[in-house]
């Protein structure tokens, strides 16, 4: 730190002074309170005080932000604590840690998170459902204090009516308490955790399926498709759904550095895939057909998507395909339904072992042991399924696709 200059310390600065002064430098106010100027202009509160025989230097904040007389208050309250023989800056630091509320630790772990989050979507929820039923409540409440009546008294309103919701909502107030413990501003059992498990009732769940289209109708649509009322993207990323039997983020979000033309493989990174890990799609000879037509919609460079939405750089809405089943008149089944409708066929209408029609659908096996001793993802045999699929799907389907 340079040499302080200006006034002596006894000649106290004044506000006037504080916004008039620009040259770079400490500008002593008195009792070890400066007035920092940096080389661009910038100006803040500094303090030097004596802490265990040494000289130390505190910042006190910005002079856009804290007044003259704040400063003065402050550095007077932080000398008295050196004194006494106190660490000034411990003392702040446990002040903070005391002072954080539970949205503010939220928020932070929410900014931490925000790579790791699969897309847009799963991060606007993650933080969206904290706002709606955990910060009304304990939002202002210090990260430290909140006990198992507060987080009961956010989930009791949504724990029957919202299940899921509720669930998810009770994992992220944990989150965020984990995080405040390992940080250093809690201490003790997570109230979110197994300390709630026995106070919150049981849920009443029901599970609710996706609803989707028999498979047998399955060629009639793909051909009602091709004359849909619909922009050609939207239209042909829905037959690619279809065909590969993948989610919609999965197809948005495709854009044409994941396609290999030469080995007709489609690789859906692990950030778009709900199991995390890198996904490779077998592409028919109908899926070659769609890109040929995709490729009219775009110049086909690497950073384009295949199923543009306004520009060759922004995904259709994750709507738009569930708009167009709405246009067809085809309001009782969903786009996502049409994964189970594969999955009947595969189980119905062919005789491929149940792992080979899992692992196209990017399924992760739950069973740990049989997981352990499935290290292929039988690539070569989902071909050959991919292609009777969509065979199926775009011709009168035979009353039994035998696939080996």
């Amino acid at each position: 730190m340079p040499k302080p200059r200006g006034r002596h310390p006894h000649l106290r600065l004044n506000v006037t002074q504080v916004r008039a002064l620009t040259k770079p430098g400490l500008h002593a106010d008195g009792n070890g309170l400066y007035l920092a100027i940096g080389p661009t202009g910038t100006k803040k509160w500094v303090l030097r005080a004596v802490v265990n025989g040494k000289r130390r230097d505190f910042g006190l904040g910005s002079v856009r932000l804290v007044t003259l007389a704040r400063a003065r208050e402050e550095a007077t309250r932080l000398r008295a604590i050196a004194r006494q023989g106190g660490d000034p800056a411990a003392q702040r630091r446990a002040e903070r840690r005391a002072a954080m509320t539970f949205e503010e630790a939220a928020r932070q772990v929410h900014a931490e998170r925000e790579k790791g989050f699969r897309n847009p979507k799963h991060r606007r929820d993650w933080i969206a459902s904290l706002e709606a039923d955990a910060f009304p409540v304990f939002g202002t409440v210090s990260v430290g204090a909140i006990g198992t009546s507060d987080v009961l008294r956010a989930l009791t309103p949504i724990w029957q009516a919202k299940p899921e919701t509720a669930r998810r909502v009770r994992q992220r107030i944990k989150t965020v308490l984990d995080w405040a413990r390992a940080h250093g501003h809690r201490s003790g059992d997570n109230p979110a955790g197994d300390a709630i498990t026995e106070v919150l009732p049981r849920q009443r769940t029901t599970v609710v399926h996706h609803s989707s289209l028999p498979y047998d109708a399955v060629p009639t649509f793909v051909q009602a498709l091709k004359d849909a009322n619909a922009g050609e993207s939207v239209r042909l990323a829905c037959e690619w759904l279809i065909l590969t039997a993948s989610r919609t983020n999965e197809v948005v979000g495709a854009c044409w550095s994941e396609i290999d033309r030469d080995s007709k493989t489609w690789t859906v990174p692990a950030t778009r895939i709900k199991a995390g890990r890198e996904h490779k799609v077998p592409l028919s000879p109908r899926c070659s057909e769609l890109l040929d037509a995709a490729k009219k919609l775009t110049h086909g460079k690497p950073d384009e998507l295949l199923f543009p939405g306004r520009t060759a750089q922004v995904p259709l809405s994750n709507m738009a395909m569930l708009m167009l089943l709405r246009r067809m008149k085809r309001p009782g089944i969903t786009i996502h339904g049409f994964r189970a409708t594969f999955r009947t066929w595969c189980a119905e209408k062919t005789n491929v072992p149940r792992q080979v029609a899992e692992a196209a659908l990017a399924h992760v096996i739950e069973n740990k042991v049989e997981a352990a001793y499935q290290r292929s993802d039988l690539f070569e045999r989902r071909r050959r399924l991919m292609n009777s699929w969509a065979q199926f799907c775009t011709t009168t389907p035979a009353s039994v696709s035998v696939i080996g």
